[in-house]
């Protein structure tokens, strides 16, 4: 079964940090290739992050150079950490498991379908002021 849970949302002001956390299981880690996205009030899911079979990650333009993802696969968990937030960063933060062979074909397009491609945990809210 698939088993993904984030944690570490909350506020911040910006241009601060936040850490979030997405716990996984063997069975995930194994079958899926992993990844970030989020969704703010009103508008469609943003992909954020993703790897590829070798653990490699592609970044979206709008956070590359400000979020980092890494992975501790011994202990089951991924992070992205977040640095100079700004406002419009302000949304709900979704881990998110698909097949590799799909972000090889699509990219960021997994994340705006995914409960078709994939799997996602439940969220965890990060919100930015000014």
């Amino acid at each position: 079964q698939v088993h993904l849970v984030e944690s570490g949302g909350g506020s911040v002001q910006s241009g601060g940090s936040l850490r979030l956390s997405c716990q996984v299981n063997d069975y995930t880690l194994k079958m899926y290739c992993l990844g970030w996205f989020r969704q703010a009030p009103g508008q469609g899911r943003e992909g954020l992050v993703y790897h590829n079979r070798r653990g490699i990650p592609t970044y979206a333009d709008s956070v590359k150079g400000r979020f980092t993802v890494s992975r501790n696969n011994a202990e089951n968990m991924m992070y992205l950490q977040m640095t100079n937030l700004k406002t419009d960063d302000t949304a709900m933060y979704y881990c998110g498991a698909a097949q590799c062979h799909l972000f090889n074909n699509q990219g960021f397009g997994v994340w705006t379908e995914i409960e078709a491609y994939g799997y996602s945990g439940q969220g965890t809210q990060v919100t930015v002021s000014s």
